[in-house]
């Protein structure tokens, strides 16, 4: 059974566009944004793993590695990590992605591009643009895909599409999640997939250095606005000192959310000369605002935002606007 989409676009005319250019091409190269998460390499490995099913040559390139915690993912070792892709092939195919600047993938430009995304503001770069918002996925996006493309729903696809939707609704908190998603959901369980050995992968496999430096953090942990605010920041040192690798912080800024009075988290790091700030909230606070204000961008209570060359009162600015998002949902 397919749920109907409610998106502003014509996400119906879209999907069979998309469908009929993968299904008469022959060669597909898949992509997402740098720094991947759950539901940019769910998403690419299932649609990878869904074409080639079908016969079709195809190569997932990303800027950048997955973090650890994935490597438990069905054929994640299909994906090149380089920094550019000048292979010649019939379409690229870009998922969740608002812009294709976020590749930072050189050489994609040229290409036939399908842009698939569930954001809100994407720039509609591709030559045929997929956007549906009502989706709380890429992965639910991907589903409505395959099941066009008339491939067969296998327990490796499912398990990177579960993987996708469970992290995106962050672990199925946030407000997004639609009947649609609880139906997809329940015919990715119908492959028989172990959905609690698959949470666990995520959510309890952790390094002890993790550990470490979830008890600094939240120990140095910052309260602003009535303690409604919760502000984290890493440094390199603290990284150091405990163990703890980048790519396994992921999740770590949902935690203050625990705490009844806290409504919205920023989690900062400085690398690079950039200040990346994390933000997540509750309470139907839109934090997505926040970030773009900033040139970022994300969901209603999960978003991010880049400060290049950030003065020593920057995260000061992003923490004001917080404020003024939570004051605003309050009236």
């Amino acid at each position: 059974m397919k749920m109907p989409h409610t998106s502003m676009s014509l996400p119906d005319g879209d999907l069979s566009r998309t469908r009929d250019i993968l299904l008469r091409g022959t060669s597909f190269l898949l992509t997402s944004h740098a720094r991947p998460d759950g539901d940019s390499l769910g998403s690419q490995l299932a649609l990878g793993n869904a074409l080639r099913q079908l016969g079709k040559e195809v190569r997932i390139v990303n800027k950048d590695p997955a973090p650890a915690l994935y490597d438990f993912l069905p054929e994640l070792s299909t994906i090149e990590v380089a920094p550019s892709a000048d292979a010649l092939v019939d379409a690229v195919v870009v998922l969740e992605c608002g812009s294709l600047s976020r590749t930072e993938v050189i050489g994609l430009e040229t290409q036939i591009i399908l842009n698939i995304d569930h954001h809100l503001g994407n720039t509609m770069y591709g030559t045929v643009n997929w956007q549906d918002q009502s989706a709380c996925a890429c992965a639910e996006l991907v589903f409505d895909l395959i099941e066009a493309l008339g491939a067969r729903l296998t327990p490796n696809i499912a398990t990177n599409l579960y993987v996708g939707i469970l992290t995106d609704t962050g672990s199925f908190r946030h407000a997004n999640i639609t009947a649609r998603t609880f139906e997809i959901c329940r015919r990715i369980a119908g492959t028989g997939i172990d959905v609690a050995t698959i949470a666990a992968n995520i959510y309890t496999n952790g390094s002890l250095g993790r550990l470490r430096l979830t008890g600094q953090l939240l120990d140095q942990m910052r309260l602003e606005h009535d303690g409604q605010v919760a502000i984290l920041v890493v440094t390199d040192k603290m990284l150091a000192a405990t163990g703890c690798e980048p790519d396994d912080m992921e999740g770590i800024v949902n935690l203050p959310l625990a705490a009844k009075d806290v409504l919205v988290v920023l989690l900062a790091k400085e690398t690079g000369g950039c200040l990346r700030v994390s933000l997540r909230s509750k309470a139907g606070i839109n934090v997505r605002n926040v970030a773009m204000s900033f040139g970022g961008g994300g969901h209603i209570n999960a978003a991010g935002l880049t400060i290049e060359d950030p003065t020593p009162n920057a995260l000061d600015a992003v923490i004001a606007l917080v404020a003024t998002a939570i004051s605003g949902a309050d009236k």
